[in-house]
């Protein structure tokens, strides 16, 4: 098969989560047991940094692997969703799986894995173990996919855990409470290996883990009472951040949300030290160029300048509220009079309504939806955004959606684009083709 055949025989032969939502979850670690034992174990093939929570996996992930890069170890990354190559999932000192090991790793165990009917995710899973174990890699980061407890991921026995926080998402499949969530992800804490949690503050949750922790041996690591940093900024090319174990760094990711990140980072490196090397200046340099290391997209990343246009995958209630304050940020950042255009589409499993509370209510919206089947239909989504107070219109794709804005828009307006990770995969292409020409 050819690498587009092989994407399509994985798409179509394997519950697909991203788009079917879900019927395509798989709980339990049965299948990812059983595929790893006929692989010979690879997930035991180097250390494991495990990272879950409900926002900043993504970013958190990246960036530790662009540390332990800039330390000079050979770093697997296993993130997902990918936004526009499904190679992105699956990369090795920033560098992408090769197309030639995907399709061989198909056609090589094809007849193993068609009885066991895994998920997408379960034989995604699967793959980049085996492709970091032949890579020789030293450190894998490997990102929860849904939960934790019964992730396919969670059969690891990592170095170091971490649970980045906790906010209401996938309510239908991991529980209706914070509480419920939270026991769901602390299922990732094992006996013995040092846990971080990063930004919770609800005495709540944090007795959970707390418990948990003690109930492992687990020595526990909480960012809130860990003294890491004094003060923030953004600055033109990145944000600064005044820590106290490393003074002054700069961040190349300058979202708001990605303080609450950083300060995760920061606790994890904490914990990192007493097992891994990591020398001062690879820090600076991972804060510093983790794009340029690990290829991360889709964090409030800026596509066009005129008019100003950001993307950004944040896709629930709690990454919201980080996301409308920082574009109110951006709208004071100069004199003039700006404007703010969203387009948005909405995945039909989230809490749409407490979405829709937390977006900024003096925007003009576009609403859209990405060509999946878990998209929220855009003229239900205009309905319900209509019934409080949203002045918007509807259109049936991403594409149409973002032309449409970039004509309503004046060169100093604003445009967002995000609400799901689909609506950011289509729209990126629409800019890249833009900026190659």
């Amino acid at each position: 098969m050819t690498y587009e055949e092989t994407l399509h025989y994985l798409y179509t032969s394997t519950p697909v989560y991203e788009h079917s939502g879900a019927s395509a979850y798989k709980p339990g670690l049965d299948t990812s047991l059983a595929l790893n034992d006929y692989l010979d174990n690879p997930h035991q093939s180097c250390h494991v940094i495990h990272v879950g929570g409900t926002n900043g996996k993504g970013s958190v992930c990246h960036l530790l692997a662009a540390i332990l890069q800039s330390a000079g170890y050979k770093v697997g990354l296993y993130t997902s969703p990918h936004l526009v190559d499904y190679r992105e999932r699956i990369r090795v000192n920033g560098q992408m799986i090769p197309k030639e090991y995907v399709t061989g790793f198909v056609e090589k165990h094809r007849a193993f894995f068609e009885p066991l009917h895994p998920s997408f995710f379960e034989l995604t899973s699967a793959m980049a173990f085996d492709y970091f174990r032949s890579e020789k890699v030293d450190i894998a980061v490997i990102e929860v996919g849904l939960g934790g407890r019964l992730d396919s991921t969670n059969i690891v026995t990592p170095i170091l855990s971490i649970i980045t926080n906790i906010s209401k998402d996938h309510t239908q499949l991991l529980g209706n409470t914070l509480g419920e969530i939270a026991w769901e992800k602390a299922g990732i804490i094992k006996y013995g290996v040092p846990v971080v949690i990063g930004q919770m503050n609800d005495d709540t949750i944090t007795g959970i883990f707390t418990k948990k922790a003690l109930e492992m041996n687990a020595p526990l690591f909480c960012s809130r009472y860990e003294d890491l940093l004094d003060g923030d900024a953004l600055l033109p090319g990145g944000r600064r951040y005044d820590t106290i174990d490393y003074g002054q760094l700069t961040g190349q990711l300058t979202g708001l949300v990605q303080v609450t990140n950083a300060v995760t980072v920061l606790c994890a490196l904490r914990a990192l030290l007493r097992q891994v090397d990591i020398p001062e200046e690879a820090v600076r340099s991972g804060f510093g160029h983790v794009v340029e290391f690990t290829g991360l997209q889709g964090r409030w990343q800026k596509v066009q300048s005129a008019p100003c246009t950001i993307v950004d995958t944040g896709h629930n209630a709690g990454a919201w509220k980080h996301l409308t304050a920082q574009l109110y940020t951006t709208m004071s950042a100069t004199a003039s009079k700006r404007r703010l255009y969203m387009v948005i589409g909405l995945s039909g499993d989230k809490d749409i309504d407490g979405i829709l509370e937390e977006m900024p209510p003096d925007a003009f919206y576009l609403f859209t939806q990405a060509s999946t089947g878990r998209a929220f239909p855009a003229g239900k989504l205009a309905d319900r955004a209509t019934s409080i107070g949203i002045i918007c219109e509807a259109y049936d794709t991403v594409a149409a959606a973002v032309h449409e804005a970039m004509d309503m828009a004046g060169e100093n307006d604003i445009v967002f684009i995000g609400g799901s990770n689909f609506v950011v995969a289509e729209a990126l292409p629409l800019f890249n083709k833009k900026n190659h020409k």
